[in-house]
């Protein structure tokens, strides 16, 4: 039912009932009912079908009116979310590629100093990794904050599969109440991460997102049909993905493991009463 609907509603329903209850009472009631009685009922049954009827309408009206409201806080928190991303973007990740350039002139021509250069470069290269990181967060919505967690999941999903090509088969039957806040926020993290570092790194065409209870908890799996990786990735300098995911892990008390099986790269986080 819509806003408007229910405004119209609100407005006829009394504007009915008093109308049926005198067209009853003049037509059937007037040998049963005096005219005197019948003014006396016909405010008490106006209330009686306000109190059974509109009621709900009204509870239903503010239903929606939070929902706007809601509606309205997410666009106003995601617009000033994109407004920050813009400003790191246009400012200081542009300021670091630049940066970067002339650390590499300055390199090219003084051979001698190779390592105080290339120390320079790697430190730029870190920063500029966390601030594309911290852009890459800002364009996602808070949903935690916002809406329920189950749609955060689907929408963060949505959005995934719409900005590329990889095919996401979901497969989540693990039961909400298992969780307390911060692992939905560090869950909701962990698997938006593995996601980013699929898209940016795996050159896959299928992930699967599994999570399901187990005997001694949960177990979430995020699987790839990528490249894969070499060595410990954990430890790789670009990598900064997966060091905050191994981080978040260890302060949650779950266990993060990260495998390559059967030409699939997969992602393990478990949590065990």
């Amino acid at each position: 039912m819509s806003y408007k609907q229910i405004k119209w509603l609100i407005l006829i329903i009394p504007t009915l009932t008093i109308g049926l209850w005198e067209y009853i009472r003049h037509e059937y009631l007037l040998a049963y009912i005096s005219m005197e009685l019948g003014n006396m009922l016909a405010p008490v049954i106006v209330f009686s079908v306000t109190i059974l009827f509109l009621t709900k309408l009204f509870s239903i009206l503010e239903q929606i009116q939070e929902e706007l409201q809601r509606s309205k806080a997410l666009q106003a928190a995601m617009q000033e979310r994109e407004n920050l991303a813009r400003e790191l973007h246009d400012g200081i990740a542009q300021s670091l590629f630049l940066l970067s350039v002339k650390v590499n002139r300055m390199e090219a021509r003084n051979a001698v100093h190779e390592e105080k250069f290339q120390s320079v470069r790697q430190t730029v290269h870190e920063v500029n990794e966390y601030v594309r990181q911290a852009i890459a967060n800002l364009r996602y919505p808070p949903e935690l904050e916002m809406m329920p967690w189950m749609e955060s999941l689907h929408r963060m999903i949505q959005e995934f599969d719409k900005e590329t090509d990889i095919e996401v088969r979901f497969d989540w039957t693990l039961p909400e109440d298992l969780l307390s806040r911060k692992e939905k926020v560090g869950l909701f993290g962990s698997v938006r991460e593995a996601l980013l570092n699929v898209r940016k790194h795996a050159n896959a065409r299928h992930v699967r997102i599994q999570a399901k209870e187990t005997p001694n908890g949960w177990l979430c799996t995020i699987t790839d049909d990528g490249q894969g990786y070499e060595g410990d990735p954990f430890h790789k300098e670009n990598r900064f993905g997966l060091k905050i995911m191994k981080e978040r892990a260890a302060e949650l008390g779950w266990l993060l493991q990260l495998s390559r099986v059967e030409g699939h790269t997969r992602v393990e986080i478990r949590r065990e009463v």
